[in-house]
């Protein structure tokens, strides 16, 4: 009693302690994840212009994405195409709000009328878009499926974004032009022409090994020209694979198991208490049954000519007799044994046409309402009207053929190779002679088959094979990860490349990979790498063993580049060239002497050349190649000038204007202003999608989520 008068007496006090330590829980766990601001960060993929993408929207959209791609897609494409959509939205609709571009309801039903007025579902009987028909639609949907009616609405959105589009894109088409000035400029720049007399000095006359270029320099070129050479974060990597391929012992053991079935077994009956006898390959009278049974790949019941059959067995094939064994064999990723269930000679290809004949119930029924018994009469009764007239063949399978893919042709069907159609078309066209006609009936109706041509008969054979896939055991298995784990730990504690050479690997480089890029040279999609090599935990030099479908990988990371000016090394490939080309240039300048094109040629071993007719619109020279600058030079000349050295695009250049031909007057440069304005208009979509987005403030976090 004494102790709860205590406890009633501090009641307040231990409020207070229970409530500290409550919130000093909640505090440890926001601590622990965050906090407020990182719980938003993690539901945010990116921030455009302040407005965040919510991170499982755009989840559902990339879901939605790969699923119209089906399997010529990956993620990463998937997501790339989210994110340029999403982009695109958020900064047209930041234009749209500030200029105050709305769309209608009544605009928008427009629009969607014209967008489905060739769909069949919203046209009445005379084949006009009927807008009650698509009313109907609508509600049916609405009531009867809420996804579909999501999908509506989200239909109608597009198509109001589209028109909202498409109105601030022509206000500025509406802005873009040429006017007659500019027309007149570009005729003269096409028409206008000079002739010149010229000196080549050209910069392969210097060797490379004369000219230096130092890293300074390059650093120098770089800070002059930033914007030419950003640099995405990138990072270096090598690997080595450890291939799960079986082993010699397992390839061993495998012959052993598929040569245990070729042969009759005795096997004990514990429910009978007797020894029954399993028939082998050889001897079972089931050979479809047996093959179904005991092989990975199911029996054909085809035949086969000899470039259809496996080099490794096809000679003894063709010379062998019905019953023989062939085997085991290697044929690609599969052990196998084969039997001989039968010969023929037949052609290894026909020509054949049909007439196809459904009846209600069969997928090739369309809207026909004919049982199979009338089906089978009127086939009959085609095939005695082309047996005694062939002519009508084509006319009747245009009027009665169930196969639109080919009924407009006469039924035609072109040549095919035995085993290609179902097994009695299969049979008949195979079995009987050109010009035979007959109905057959297959799964999908019944068939009037006109034999047109076949190609000269050749030996045939039907082979029942029992094949088994070539697999890593459980024992090889664990020996690569041994191995591989192994060398994860010697690279570690010795130099990864030594380790490498240790054990007879090759060690494969992957250079200046991008954050969201998925595919690693000789591996393809390996998007978990690419992830581990840009985790901020990950630092050069560490290493980790990847999965992959082949085994295994060891991947050490080399070099870690973040965003910004290229680095020297990195730029050298595209910065030497140009400084080499300049000093050159220099080098050049400096040999020249002499005031008339003949002496300068003379004294540096050149000769002098003329070009004609050249103009501004497409600046090459006969002879030296693409030179803006030189032409550039020559329009800017007096006829008789002979001009100073020019530095070009593939020497140094002394010119001498020879003429100069003015282009012909014109009344007026409608038609040139139209043109020039024309292109302008045709670069306005993509030029205005570029501008908004290199002007956008974009915080982009994908690569923390894909």
């Amino acid at each position: 009693m004494a102790v709860l008068n205590k406890i009633r007496q501090r009641s307040v006090f231990l409020i207070v302690i229970i409530a500290l330590a409550l919130f000093s829980f909640v505090l440890a766990d926001l601590i622990r994840n965050g906090g407020a601001i990182s719980q938003k960060s993690q539901n945010t993929i990116a921030t455009i212009n302040g407005n965040d993408i919510d991170r499982t929207a755009f989840a559902q959209k990339v879901e939605a994405a790969s699923r119209s791609f089906g399997t010529n897609g990956s993620s990463i494409q998937a997501v790339n195409y989210v994110w340029n959509q999403e982009v695109r939205e958020v900064l047209f609709d930041e234009q749209f709000e500030e200029l105050g571009i709305q769309v209608g309801e009544d605009e928008v039903n427009v629009l969607v009328q014209e967008s489905l007025a060739n769909n069949p579902t919203f046209q009445n009987e005379a084949g006009v878009f009927d807008k009650a028909k698509l009313q109907e639609y609508v509600a049916n949907v609405k009531a009867t499926s809420p996804e579909a009616y999501q999908q509506w609405l989200d239909y109608e959105a597009s198509v109001s974004k589209g028109a909202k589009e498409e109105a601030y894109l022509n206000m500025i088409k509406a802005g873009v032009g040429a006017t007659l000035s500019e027309g007149e400029l570009a005729y003269k720049m096409e028409n206008d022409k000079v002739d010149i007399k010229y000196v080549q000095l050209p910069y392969s006359s210097i060797p490379d090994t004369e000219v230096t270029v130092s890293d300074a320099e390059i650093e120098a070129y770089i800070e002059k020209y930033p914007k030419r050479y950003k640099a995405d974060a990138s990072r270096s990597l090598r690997y080595v694979v450890f291939e799960e391929k079986p082993s010699e012992e397992d390839e061993a053991e495998l012959k052993e198991e598929i040569t245990a079935l070729l042969n009759d077994r005795a096997e004990f009956n514990s429910a009978t208490n007797t020894t029954d006898t399993i028939k082998g390959l050889r001897n079972t009278e089931n050979i479809e049954e047996f093959i179904n049974e005991n092989s990975a790949l199911k029996y054909s019941d085809r035949f086969s000519f000899k470039n259809n059959v496996s080099s490794a067995i096809a000679d003894d094939v063709f010379e062998g007799t019905i019953g023989d064994v062939f085997g085991p064999y290697k044929d690609g990723e599969y052990y196998k044994v084969s039997k001989i269930v039968a010969k023929e000679t037949m052609p290894d290809s026909t020509k054949a046409s049909h007439i196809l004949i459904s009846w209600k119930g069969l997928n090739t029924a369309g809207t026909t309402e004919r049982t199979k018994e009338e089906a089978k009469k009127l086939a009959d009764s085609i095939l005695e009207v082309v047996k005694s007239d062939k002519d009508k063949f084509a006319t009747l399978a245009t009027e009665y053929s169930a196969d639109s893919s080919n009924k407009d042709k006469g039924g035609d069907l072109g040549y095919f190779t035995p085993g290609t159609m179902v097994k009695p078309f299969n049979d008949f066209s195979f079995n009987n002679g050109k010009g035979e006609i007959g109905v057959v009936e297959t799964a999908f109706g019944y068939h009037i088959v006109s034999i047109e041509d076949q190609t000269e008969a050749k030996a045939a054979v039907k082979l029942a094979t029992l094949a088994r896939k070539i697999e890593s055991s459980e024992k090889t298995m664990n020996t690569i990860f041994t191995e591989t784990t192994k060398f994860q730990k010697e690279a570690k504690d010795s130099d990864f490349s030594e380790a490498a050479k240790a054990k007879n690997l090759t060690v494969r480089p992957v250079n200046k990979i991008k954050e969201l890029e998925e595919n690693i040279p000789g591996l393809g999609a390996q998007r978990s790498v690419v992830q581990w090599a840009f985790n901020e935990d990950t630092n050069v030099g560490d290493i980790k063993r990847f999965d992959v479908p082949a085994g295994y990988i060891v991947v050490q990371l080399t070099a870690s580049t973040e965003k910004g000016l290229m680095s020297a090394a990195d730029a050298s490939m595209t910065v030497k060239p140009i400084l080499l080309k300049n000093k050159k240039a220099e080098l050049l300048k400096n040999k020249i002497s002499g005031t008339t094109l003949d002496a300068i040629a003379s004294k540096q071993g050149q000769t002098v050349k003329t070009a004609s007719a050249l103009n501004m619109t497409t600046p090459t020279i006969s002879g030296a190649g693409t030179e803006p600058r030189v032409v550039g030079a020559a329009f800017a000349m007096a006829e008789g000038q002979v001009s100073n050295p020019i530095q070009g695009n593939n020497g140094v250049y002394v010119i001498e204007v020879v003429k100069k031909t003015p282009a012909i007057k014109l009344d007026t440069y409608k038609s040139y202003a139209n043109q020039t304005s024309k292109t302008q208009v045709n670069a306005v979509n993509s030029r205005v999608f570029n501008a908004l987005k290199d002007a956008a403030d974009i915080e982009d976090k994908r690569a923390k989520f894909y």
